[in-house]
């Protein structure tokens, strides 16, 4: 499911959060960044996936 959301962080080790509309927050790693930029901005409304993520957490992934 596609969710529309704002990058709440993001971190020079290239783990940031995303928080969706309804207030659930997701980590997320540069790597999930659908550009491959590797990089994104504090701030920038996004939408995104979630998907079953390392360490049994929900990730992020498909920021774009």
């Amino acid at each position: 499911m596609l969710r529309r959301g704002t990058v709440m962080s993001f971190a020079p080790d290239g783990w940031g959060v995303v928080r969706d509309e309804a207030g659930e927050e997701h980590p997320f790693h540069s790597t999930a960044i659908a550009d491959g930029s590797r990089t994104i901005e504090v701030g920038r409304a996004v939408t995104y996936t979630v998907i079953p993520g390392r360490q049994g957490r929900w990730e992020a992934t498909g920021l774009g």
